[in-house]
Parts: C-alpha cells; structure tokens; sequence
C-alpha cells in the first residue's frame, strides 16, 4: 500500500517538476537578460552610489591616465590603449567642448583639464579594456556636414596605425557629439553606440536595420527632448533596431556631495558651499537645486562670501558637478556601467 501510494505521489511530483522546469529556466533567462543589460531607467541613482563610484574611481587608483596626444591636418587627437584591448570606444565632446575635457593634466598633455565626469567615463572605458579615442571639433559645436567625413578618416587612420583594426567599434556622443554620433554612424560601422543628453538627428538620415544598437542616456527633466526621443525610440524599432534607454534623475546636494565628485576639492570647503547654498536658498530643504547650476548665482554668492577656492578650474569643476544634480543637461558618469554593459552586450 505505501508502494503505490509512493508511485502515485512521485507521478505528480514528476508531472510538477515537468511543469516548474521550463517555468524556472524562462525565468533565469529574464534574470540574465536584465543582468547583462543592467539597465533600469526609472530606478535613481542612491547618493550611496554617487559616493561609491567616487571611492572607487575619483582617484584613478585602477588605471592612470597618461594618453598621447597628436595632431592629423590641425585636428587634435587624444588617446589611450589599455592592455590587451577589447574594442575602441570614440567619444564625441559637446559644445565648447575638447577632446582634453576627457583627460587628467599629465606630463603628455600639459593642457588635459579631466572634466570630472568626462573623466571618469574614460577610467571607465579603460578598466574595462576599451582603447579611448577622443578627437576635438573644428569649432564650437560639431557640423554635421563636413566632420562626419573628417572623423571618419581620424578613425580608420589611427585603428590602422595601431593595429586595432580587427576590434569592434563603439562611440558615445553628448550633447552636440550625440548628434554628431548619430550621423556618423551611417558613414561607418559601430558594433553600437551611446547618444548622452541628445536625441539624434534621425529627421535628416536614412535608417537602416544595418544601423547600429543605439541606447540613449538622457534626463527626463528635459521634457521637450525626452518626447523626441520616445520618437526616436520608437522610429529605429520600427527599422529592426536594437534600442534601450537610461534614465537619469535629479540628485540631492549634502555637505560631501562635491568633495566626493570634484578632484582637488576638499571636504571642508565641500561643507562650506552647501551651508552657502542653504543659506542663500539655492537648495530646498530636501537639498535638492532650485535651477541648473548654469542659473543659480552661486560663483556670485561665493566671490561676497570668505570660501576660496585653492586653484581657478575647480569653478568648472564645481559647475559640472550642480548640473549634474540638477540633471537637466549634463554629461554623466554615473550611468557609465550600463552604459558599457550595453557595448560590451553587443561586441561583434
């Protein structure tokens, strides 16, 4: 009797593991998928993380920087290999921008600036075996005309020239440089690229399925162009595009918040600005900024009060870092991992 009672009851275990196994393997596939990707565009970024990526990369303990800098028909050239390559990543500045925002001052590069957030994008790059080419624009913004050729020939010339002509390509553009991404990807192939604070320029190109996986990382805060990017979104779907995109939120100021983000700028005078900041209502009580740290007039606030910075370029530095909080239009770092989980997803 316990024999057949056995039988029966191992009958239906058998019949429920048959019906749990695919279930269980569909749901482990979800799990990687979204692993790999490692995006999730409603979740903001936690004030633990903005101090956790300054710990591990502010200081750039894992990689240092001390790239070459070069000269192609008056066009400057910046540029670092890691060992053991795995792709060549090109990055696009934005307006008024240079291919030495991107890079720390370093005996190489006498002129390098390292914008803090362009920088840390490139020790991302780095530690995680991109080859880095920067290129600056030939004026203020880039045209969208006669540079997309120009690049195209700095690219093959210097890929060739180093040998990396057999690794995937990749590109990331902010701003003016995400629009100039977004047509330079129909004169050259990317395995994918990364348009910042920009929703391209697909009103003027022709797309194709063979255009490359776009993902776009960009602040919602700026409703008009969070729309057209939907568009676009849903434009390069319709063509058999791959597309993603990030998300990113307005994060709160605290007393450390620009003594964890800006190189060379210590904890004290960190403290000081906030305390500023409350005391001439440029925050709110939550601590986070009333407008975009190109319209508050904190640099005013600051020359009436006694806060002295210790060197002139940590003003731009501290500029960046308000935008970046305010998070209406700014180059960010603190996407950089999915970012490149997304490049790395589709190296071909």
């Amino acid at each position: 009797m316990y024999n057949r009672g056995g039988n029966r009851w191992q009958k239906r275990l058998t019949k429920f593991r048959s019906i749990q196994l695919p279930l269980l393997i569909t749901v482990m596939a979800l799990m990687f998928v979204i692993a790999i990707l490692g995006i999730d565009k409603k979740k903001p970024t936690s004030q633990s993380a903005v101090t956790n990526q300054k710990r591990s990369n502010l200081d750039g303990s894992r990689v240092q920087f001390d790239p070459t800098v070069e000269f192609l028909n008056n066009t400057e050239v910046i540029w670092k290999i890691p060992n053991s390559p795995k792709s060549v990543l090109f990055l696009a500045h934005g307006c008024n921008g240079r291919a030495s925002n991107f890079w720390d001052k370093s005996p190489n590069c006498n002129h390098c600036v390292g914008l803090p957030e362009e920088r840390l994008i490139v020790l991302e790059a780095l530690a995680r075996k991109f080859a880095v080419l920067t290129v600056s624009s030939k004026g203020k913004c880039w045209s969208l005309m006669k540079e997309p050729l120009v690049v195209k020939r700095i690219i093959k010339w210097w890929v060739e020239k180093q040998n990396l002509e057999n690794l995937p390509l990749v590109a990331l553009g902010a701003s003016s440089g995400g629009y100039f991404v977004s047509m330079l990807a129909t004169k050259m192939k990317f395995s994918s690229i990364a348009l910042m604070i920009a929703e391209g320029v697909y009103d003027r190109i022709d797309i194709t399925n063979h255009y490359p996986p776009t993902i776009f990382v960009h602040m919602p805060k700026d409703n008009a162009r969070k729309k057209m990017i939907e568009v676009n979104l849903e434009v390069l779907r319709r063509e058999g595009v791959d597309v993603a995109e990030i998300e990113c939120m307005e994060l709160p100021l605290t007393s450390s918040f620009l003594a964890d983000r800006v190189p060379g700028l210590d904890l004290k005078i960190s403290v000081e600005l906030f305390d500023l900041f409350k005391e001439k209502g440029f925050v709110n009580k939550d601590g986070y900024l009333i407008n975009d740290g190109r319209v508050i007039p904190w640099k005013e606030a600051m020359s009436k009060s006694k806060i002295r910075l210790p060197n002139e370029p940590l003003v731009n530095y501290i500029q960046e870092e308000l935008n970046l909080a305010f998070a209406y239009h700014e180059m960010t770092s603190l996407k950089s991992e999915q970012i490149f989980d997304w490049f790395e997803a589709h190296l071909r």
